[in-house]
């Protein structure tokens, strides 16, 4: 029996960090597993573009196409009904279709933890959220975090802004020091290939960072002070292998959250007291339990 013809897009420069890292690894152990995955790099911005892009991969000739981040989504959309012998996954994405499906981790469950931990730690009452692109994940993951800064019940202050661009490093760099400056001294930031911007300024400024995507704290632990995962990547994995098995269901939207902690949860690093991580323990028993839903729109102010 041939095995199924499959391809995984990124979308975005070639070998950043974060969020196309943990696509990409998802790809990597789809292959380890014995799927045969092409994996394609899209640097193009536009809709119409990525569109475009995907229609070329799509013509020569597959199975399913996994399309990495909500970045994906509307060109999937576009292209989809293109080819209806194929069937297409979106992951973080929303948008399904008869030969379509979604499937996401919950990012704004970690950061939600992300936004306690923050307020609680800081000595400055003051954090900082900063992002790249205004995409429907990280605008979900921003206002979770913000919900959790409340949630912490000490009137801790939210410095929060978008940069514009998950990749540009020297402008992350400039606006963690405008964070600094305004007084915050955590910033949880939610980027990808720019992250080296924003470590560069923790590492001269008096300024922790909290990561996301992946676990930044076995990484970096002098510069992070805990890392909201979301291994997005287990959802391309999870993709190939349900189209594998069968079980691949279109119009439908799989999610996975801290009840599954490989793909969602928040690692500490040593400097999170054990108070801390009691008051972390209750907040994650809450979401768990379904008794909590984090915020999924912000509606205070954003830092200029």
């Amino acid at each position: 029996m041939n095995r199924a013809r499959v391809a995984v897009a990124l979308f975005g420069p070639q070998g950043k960090d974060s969020f196309n890292e943990s696509g990409l690894r998802g790809a990597l152990r789809a292959r380890e597993r014995g799927h045969a995955v092409q994996v394609h790099w899209i640097g193009a911005a536009a809709t119409e573009d990525r569109a475009h892009h995907l229609r070329q991969i799509c013509a020569s000739g597959l199975d399913l196409l996994v399309a990495h981040g909500d970045q994906g989504d509307e060109p999937v959309a576009l292209v989809c009904d293109d080819f209806p012998d194929m069937q297409f996954a979106v992951t973080q994405g929303h948008t399904t279709a008869a030969n379509s499906a979604c499937y996401e981790v919950l990012q704004e469950q970690s950061a939600f933890l992300a936004g306690v931990l923050a307020a609680l730690h800081s000595r400055t009452g003051i954090v900082a959220h900063l992002s790249g692109e205004r995409v429907r994940p990280g605008l979900k993951g921003r206002a979770a975090f913000a919900h959790g800064v409340r949630a912490a019940g000490n009137n801790c202050r939210l410095l929060t802004t978008f940069i514009g661009n998950q990749n540009d490093p020297e402008r992350a760099y400039a606006v963690a020091h405008d964070l600094r400056h305004g007084g915050a001294d955590i910033v949880f930031a939610m980027i990808d290939g720019a992250r080296d911007g924003v470590s560069q300024a923790c590492r001269e400024l008096d300024l922790r960072q909290i990561g996301n995507v992946l676990d930044w704290v076995e990484r970096d632990p002098a510069v992070f002070l805990a890392s909201a995962v979301a291994d997005s990547g287990s959802c391309a994995l999870q993709a190939i292998e349900d189209h594998a098995d069968d079980r691949f269901l279109p119009r439908t939207v799989r999610r996975y959250g801290l009840e599954n902690p490989d793909c969602v949860r928040l690692v500490c690093g040593e400097a999170v007291s054990r108070e801390h991580r009691a008051a972390l323990a209750h907040w994650q028993h809450q979401l768990m339990s379904g008794a909590l839903q984090p915020d999924t729109e912000y509606a205070g102010t954003e830092f200029a």
